[in-house]
């Protein structure tokens, strides 16, 4: 059996929501949902939350979570992207003697992941012979781009409007939630990407795959926690 590590990065200096790791979501502080989730995964090995503050390192180890070591500053600013956050947390562990076969990114960002969802994607993963999966959701949007010159342009084929029904397999379209990522840790070393090597789709709920980045999705996640019974 191979050994995954889940990796959760919560920096404490989001500007967009100041504070937003530790802000009350559905009861409980944001961080800890993915927590939660990651921790009731069967095939999870091990939780670890990447934080360069103390609050949220704090309330990441009471609900669990590893939080071995302070994310350097240099890769917690506003420009700092995930990958070396990844990697720096494998090498940590990798320096202590711990090896993992898999890694699994959860960002806080998209809290809500019904019970088995974890466990499911790595299912897959492993049947499928996976490099790297990504959490998608089907979406039905119709999409237009704006020319140089300001005119419209539609990625569809706006003469025959197709009805949602009548969409091929083949043409269905997914947008990537950010909620889930698995990379092998031998594809994420060679590439230094999340997604390398055969990358492959995990097709989540509508509602699992709602990000948050305003106060509005503060209140449409509240209502969806709810609604869904994941409270």
């Amino acid at each position: 059996m191979s050994r995954s590590l889940a990796i959760i990065p919560a920096r404490g200096g989001s500007k967009g929501i100041p504070g937003k790791n530790l802000r009350e979501l559905a009861g409980k502080p944001l961080i800890a949902w993915s927590i939660l989730a990651a921790r009731a995964a069967e095939r999870v090995d091990h939780v670890v939350v990447s934080t360069d503050d103390e609050a949220i390192a704090e309330t990441a180890r009471a609900y669990g979570a590893d939080v071995p070591f302070v994310r350097p500053a240099h890769l917690a600013t506003d420009a700092a992207p995930t990958e070396p956050v990844m990697a720096h947390a494998l090498d940590w562990y990798e320096a202590a003697g711990q090896s993992f076969h898999n890694i699994i990114l959860l960002q806080p960002t998209s809290p809500l992941r019904r019970e088995g969802t974890i466990d499911a994607a790595l299912e897959q993963f492993e049947a499928e012979g996976a490099d790297s999966l990504l959490g998608v959701c089907e979406t039905h949007h119709f999409f237009w781009t704006r020319g140089e010159d300001g005119e419209a342009g539609a990625l569809y084929d706006y003469r025959n409007r197709p009805r949602r029904q009548d969409i091929a397999p083949a043409d269905r379209r997914y947008r990537e939630t950010g909620s889930i990522y698995i990379s092998r840790t031998e594809a994420f070393r060679g590439s230094g990407n999340r997604l390398s090597g055969r990358i492959i789709m995990f097709e989540m709920s509508e509602e699992e795959s709602w990000e948050l980045d305003s106060e509005a999705d503060f209140k449409i996640l509240e209502g969806l926690f709810a609604w869904s019974g994941a409270c």
